[in-house]
């Protein structure tokens, strides 16, 4: 008794040794997570706090702005699609679970079978029936034992590439609540271009009735009234592009919020206060993070387990068939003594098909091999927006700063030259314009820098993995 338990004892072990040599263990790839970004805008080294763990809601304040993002979360149509992807992803990932158990399979026939009596050549005066029925009513089932690991390795498989469409399913979302928070503050932008514009126009229209009221006192000449109304009309005609962008701006956002194209509720510009306390934290948190770096991640484990299935078609499969039911000619006695089955134990070995399992374990491992570069390339992706945010956020400010000086500088300029022109032939309107068109133009900018500002913290809090927590 205890050889015979000893036996089996090294017949499992064996198995379970020669199993773990065909299928590996996953572990993740060696990479250099450290200095992916540069923060030195922030002044943090080492610090694990970062904004990327921050709810959205906390980031963006706006109640408006608010609203909006949860309605695209509820109804954006990209994302509905990548849930529509988890559930195609979760019922591969029900099947391959499957594999591992017995089939099992029912079946009722019933079989009218006539034989040519010419045929079978009974001597004369012989009277058989030549015509029977027989009625069946079975059990299959077949059972593949997974002595070599390729059914476990194709469901682990199947739950990476779960994982790695959840994982997409939240890159969504945080491209999605960026992509709302950015075409917001653009609309609330372009709102505040179209006024600066529109404020800019009434001052030239102003503008033409003081150069034509200075020409009849002889004060100015008649170059100075046309320069003043072409510099009226230069303002006018930005109108309709503003208005256009406006109206495509709304549009788009329109179609992130799942809706058609409309007018869009906001604020303004003004009343946008951005996240100052930019947390970045240290490089490596971005594998844990970025969802699009968690998504590389799993498809190149998917692509793993994929080479240990491939690796595992080298090997005999062991399967096991049984079949059993009832079967008789005469339904009347359908429960005596009508009992049959069948048991079957197998193995096939693949003989003249090694050309084409090597194909598959060498297209597994290139597949395998393409992932890792595209989880490599991710990872590098995400440092490099996050340095491109933070250094976007620090000379924003940097602008923010020297515009302001600018535009008080512009705004004297312009009231300066238009009293020397009402009061001094020292100057005439050429001077007028060219410090109006500056400060129109140190305006704008200045409104394209505040918008830069805004757009930085939204670029770099999804940068960082932030909008899914």
């Amino acid at each position: 008794m205890n050889t015979r338990y000893n036996k089996h004892f090294i017949i499992g072990f064996s198995i379970l040794t020669l199993t773990a040599c065909v299928a590996k263990k996953y572990e993740r790839p060696a990479l250099n997570s450290n200095g992916l970004y540069r923060n030195e805008s922030t002044g943090v080294t080492g610090d694990s706090t970062t904004i990327a763990d921050l709810p959205w809601k906390s980031l963006f304040t706006d109640a408006t702005l608010q609203t909006l993002i949860e309605q695209g979360i509820n109804e954006n149509l990209d994302l509905k699609q990548a849930v529509e992807r988890i559930k195609i992803a979760e019922a591969t990932l029900f099947q391959s679970k499957a594999a591992l158990l017995p089939s099992l399979s029912a079946d009722l026939s019933v079989t009218d079978a006539k034989q040519s009596r010419a045929a079978l050549n009974f001597p004369p005066g012989i009277n058989i029936n030549t015509e029977t029925q027989t009625y069946r009513a079975q059990l299959s089932t077949s059972w593949e034992a997974d002595i070599w690991g390729r059914l476990s390795s194709a469901k682990r498989s199947a739950y990476a590439s779960l994982l790695q469409t959840d994982a997409a399913k939240r890159a969504v979302q945080t491209q999605l609540i960026a992509s709302i928070a950015n075409s917001y503050y653009s609309l609330l932008a372009l709102d505040q271009q179209l006024a600066i514009t529109e404020q800019t126009i009434k001052s030239r229209e102003q503008g033409v009735e003081t150069m034509k009221a200075l020409k009849e006192g002889a004060v100015v000449n008649g170059a100075a009234v046309v320069q003043s109304e072409a510099s009226l009309y230069a303002a006018q005609v930005t109108l309709p592009d503003l208005r256009r962008n406006i109206r495509e701006t709304e549009n788009a956002l329109s179609i992130l919020l799942g809706k058609g194209a409309g007018s869009v509720a906001r604020t303004t510009l003004d009343q946008q206060q951005s996240y100052t306390d930019l947390k970045t934290g240290v490089s490596a948190q971005l594998l844990q993070n970025r969802p699009d770096v968690q998504a590389a991640e799993f498809a190149f484990r998917a692509a793993f387990e994929n080479k240990n299935v491939a690796r595992a078609s080298f090997y005999p499969a062991l399967t096991l068939t049984a079949n059993g039911g009832l079967s008789t000619l005469d339904l009347k006695s359908f429960f005596d003594n009508s009992i049959f089955y069948n048991l079957i134990g197998g193995l096939s070995q693949p003989i003249f098909n090694r050309s084409l399992n090597k194909a598959r374990l060498r297209t597994a491992e290139a597949q395998q091999q393409i992932a890792f570069y595209e989880f490599q390339k991710s990872l590098l992706t995400s440092g490099q927006e996050v340095s491109n945010a933070l250094f976007s956020y620090q000379t924003a400010i940097e602008k923010e700063t020297t515009r302001a000086k600018q535009v008080a500088a512009l705004t004297k300029a312009v009231d300066f030259t238009k009293e020397l022109l009402r009061y001094s032939s020292a100057t005439n309107y050429t001077d007028v314009l060219t410090s109006e068109q500056s400060l129109l133009a140190a305006q704008l900018s200045s409104t394209s820098d505040k918008l830069q500002r805004l757009q930085s913290v939204v670029n770099l809090y999804r940068a960082l993995g932030g909008g899914w927590k």
